[in-house]
This record gives structure tokens, C-alpha cells and sequence, in this order.
């Protein structure tokens, strides 16, 4: 069993910067992969970011050049630095993780709870 604990979401006016953050505990072998999804009101849920076991990055063509992510690997904890926020950034953010952990036979994903990020115009 695998808990995300996201956090580091608020209120910014536009042009602001917010870090993100999600620690990930429990039984824990492996993390694939890690990232950041995120759902406006409305709207379906869209990756933002992830970054895979061998450091290599993805980024929606929206964020680029705005957002990076980030991890320490002896936390277990990845990051989005978020800069030049725009109002069409706002959006409740998720982590997302696959993980493996003991007891499981495969890597499964888990979710963190969301954090609200929420840009002034």
C-alpha cells in the first residue's frame, strides 16, 4: 500500500509562482513514475508534468518553459515549481504515482488527495 500526500497549492496573483509538492510513503520497491494532473471545473483531468525512474520529463504543451518538475529520491518526494501563472492555470492539481510496492505483482498507480491552485486575474 502506497499514500500520496500532495500540498503547496493557494491563492497567487497572475504572473506568481507556486512549488507544489508530493511525498510518497508506505511498502514502497519502485516508483515508475511520478507527475502532476490537473482538472478545471468542466474540464477532463490532463497531465501536466511527470518525470519517469530514469529522470526523463514530460511537460503539456501549455506549461512548457513554466512549470518544472523535480525529485529527491531519498524522500520519495517529487516537485512542480510553477512560474508565470496564468488565470488558465487554475485547477485543482493531483499527484499521481506508479508505484510498486510490496504485495503487489505489478506497479498500480495511486492518487493524492488534490491541491487547489487558484490564479487571480
Amino acid at each position: 500500500q502506497v499514500q500520496l500526500v500532495d500540498s503547496g497549492g493557494g491563492l497567487v496573483q497572475a504572473g506568481g509562482s507556486l512549488r507544489l509538492s508530493c511525498a510518497a510513503s508506505g511498502s514502497i520497491i519502485k516508483i515508475v513514475v511520478m507527475g502532476w494532473y490537473r482538472q478545471a471545473p468542466g474540464k477532463q483531468r490532463e497531465l501536466v508534468a511527470n518525470i519517469i525512474s530514469g529522470g526523463s520529463t514530460n511537460y503539456a504543451d501549455s506549461v512548457k518553459g513554466r512549470f518544472t518538475i523535480s525529485r529527491d529520491n531519498a524522500k520519495n518526494t517529487v516537485y512542480l515549481q510553477m512560474n508565470s501563472l496564468k488565470p488558465e492555470d487554475t485547477a485543482v492539481y493531483y499527484c499521481n504515482g506508479v508505484v510498486q510496492a510490496m504485495g503487489d505483482v505489478r506497479p498500480l498507480n495511486y492518487w493524492g488527495q488534490g491541491t487547489q491552485v487558484t490564479v487571480a486575474s
